[in-house]
């Protein structure tokens, strides 16, 4: 799962990054240059921290989420479009963290001149719907000229296409984001290769200063999230030692980082999940989408399982916790035998039974 940290020049993308990775790079500079920064973050469940507890492994692995951070975008692409190389970044991704600033400082001006939140917002949804609108035109003509030429492909799977692109340049060209139409699972099939920009899941982060309130921000789309933090705030306290976070959090009564909720967020608005192996060598949590059949979940951790899946031993996280272990959960019933068609729930723990 990889998602890509954009927003305008001065925004705090790269102290959101290093935030989240406990990276050391470069803040307030802002080049101009296409740069992309990645780094690897763990997923914060207290589920695989209970279960560690529990089962006591020698290895205790988390979900994982890679970061991308993204500069190049300055709000001009609105009008010229995208560099095809910071494109081909922006395609890659699975969804987008855009770090929006809320924050005066008068140290870093903003390149607009002041602060507006909104106005930073349909800054850069105007640039991916650009980028989208041209890319669906562009198809149209296409399709156009495959109706024209016939004898190439089947003329009801081009005009099922047609109708489809016609959807998307008419939602496009009222402003929306593609994400907010529903597209049927066949459709899906149709649009395997292209990375429309407003088709991807997207975290609004509202950088706030210390102290500052949050803005009442209306984004009303779907797959789509706001969330306010203090990028410097939650930087600072991701680079002290574990012990001196810890004594941090505490003084000021806070639970945990804001971070923590916000990896969250961007987890679960993919459309994820986890599911759990458990025992003495090793507790991990694996990623797989919602909806995903048993075997699925089998192919995520090892191609083999799920070739040769027979069944799975399935537990609720919830039912085990309460019971103590896999053999009360045995005794109880709860501990059961799923086969091919059964879908695999948040919190699941799985043994896979197979044959290869």
């Amino acid at each position: 799962m990889r998602l890509g940290i954009i927003g305008l020049p001065q925004s705090g993308k790269t102290t959101l990054f290093n935030a989240l990775t406990r990276g050391q790079q470069p803040t307030g500079i802002a080049s101009g240059k296409i740069e992309i920064h990645t780094g690897v973050v763990e997923v914060p469940d207290s589920r695989v921290d209970r279960l560690s507890a529990m089962f006591k492994p020698k290895k205790t692995i988390y979900a994982k989420v890679t970061y991308a951070d993204i500069a190049g975008l300055d709000g001009s692409a609105e009008k010229t479009g995208i560099s095809g190389t910071l494109l081909n970044q922006l395609t890659q991704m699975d969804g987008f963290i855009h770090v929006v600033r809320s924050f005066e400082d008068d140290v870093v001006p903003h390149p607009s001149g002041s602060i507006d939140p909104v106005r930073d917002i349909q800054a850069m949804d105007g640039e991916f719907l650009l980028n989208d609108l041209i890319a669906v035109e562009r198809k149209l003509e296409r399709l156009a000229e495959e109706r024209k030429k016939g004898g190439g492909r089947d003329k009801t799977i081009i005009e099922r296409e047609a109708a489809l692109f016609e959807r998307f340049h008419a939602t496009l060209s009222e402003e929306k984001p593609l994400r907010d139409l529903a597209i049927s699972a066949e459709e899906e099939k149709s649009l395997a290769g292209y990375g429309f920009l407003t088709r991807k899941p997207v975290l609004v982060v509202l950088n706030l200063s210390e102290g500052q309130a949050e803005p009442a921000i209306a984004y009303d789309h779907l797959h789509a999230r706001v969330v306010a933090l203090q990028a410097k705030l939650e930087m600072d306290i991701a680079q002290l030692p574990e012990d001196e976070a810890q004594l941090f959090l505490e003084e000021y009564h806070i639970s945990e980082p804001s971070l923590n909720r916000m990896i969250r967020l961007s987890y679960d608005l993919l459309g994820l999940e986890s599911f759990f192996t458990v025992g003495p060598d090793e507790v991990r949590a694996w990623t797989v989408r919602r909806g995903a059949t048993a075997p699925e979940a089998a192919g995520e951790i090892h191609t083999d399982l799920q070739k040769g899946f027979i069944r799975a031993e399935v537990i609720a996280y919830t039912d085990l916790i309460a019971l103590g272990g896999m053999a009360e959960g045995r005794a109880k019933g709860k501990l059961r035998l799923e086969g091919k068609d059964y879908i695999v729930k948040d919190g699941d723990i799985l043994n896979i039974r197979f044959n290869v």
